[in-house]
């Protein structure tokens, strides 16, 4: 009787074991930005949650959304003007609307002390800063935004997947601006630890009056393929690899 309560004893540490074991590791997703992330359809077949699934099968996926076109990236930073006004630029007194949104977010999806095992924010973002002649201010207020989630998160490891905006060209006037805003992109995924960023140049490949047209916005294999590298890029940092140089991860 004895040796039979000692072994049901030990089936049942055994089993709370490989339960224990078994709990799948949450990795909590944050996209954010303008247009281009707002027209990533991420849950679509070939895109980013479907991606997710594929590389991460026994991980339990959660994942933020706050996006809105047309705004600068002033809409995120709290710091901004004071950012801009070292660098020349005048102020906006805008309120930074769209971060409280992320917070907020987080904190209702993990209330308490509860916390996804990874946070990895994805960034899609920075068309209309380069496009109105403020890209002097965009590295600094980038860094800003990702160094403000990594302490309002308590999230010091968060990994940040950048969308490098694509080879659109908005026009003589903004030219310069918008390289920039490309160049600082790859430069602060690169200059993170945490970092990886995105190509996007081949998701923009349209005809218009019969030429080919570099447009502003995605095809719909675009954003798809936007997605899933997103997707691949983030789970090459949340593993511990090194991210694709190149930017389009196969």
């Amino acid at each position: 009787m004895l040796c039979s309560v000692k072994t049901t004893l030990l089936a049942a540490c055994c089993l709370f074991s490989f339960a224990a074991t078994c709990v799948a590791d949450t990795h909590l997703f944050i996209l954010s930005g303008q247009s281009n992330m707002q027209g990533l359809k991420e849950a679509r077949e070939n895109s980013f949650l479907p991606e997710l699934g594929k590389l991460l099968p026994d991980a339990d996926i959660q994942h933020i959304k706050v996006v809105m076109g047309g705004r600068p990236i002033r809409m995120w930073v709290a710091q901004w003007d004071t950012i801009a006004e070292k660098h020349g630029l005048r102020p906006m007194n805008q309120k930074p609307t769209f971060y409280p949104q992320i917070i907020d977010a987080y904190n209702e999806k993990f209330p308490g002390e509860e916390k996804p095992d990874t946070v990895t924010f994805l960034w899609m973002q920075g068309e209309k800063d380069a496009k109105t002649n403020l890209d002097a201010a965009y590295e600094e207020s980038l860094m800003q935004l990702i160094a403000n989630l990594r302490r309002d998160l308590d999230a010091p490891e968060m990994n940040v997947v950048i969308g490098r905006i694509s080879d659109h060209s908005p026009g003589e006037k903004t030219q310069s601006g918008w390289d920039h805003v490309r160049q600082i992109h790859v430069n602060v995924a690169q200059s993170d630890p945490h970092g990886a960023w995105v190509d996007t140049d081949d998701c923009n490949n349209k005809t218009k009056n019969g030429k080919p047209n570099n447009d502003l916005h995605y095809t719909a294999e675009g954003y798809d393929l936007f997605g899933r590298r997103l997707a691949r890029q983030a789970v090459r940092l949340i593993k511990g690899e090194e991210p694709a140089e190149n930017g389009r991860p196969k």
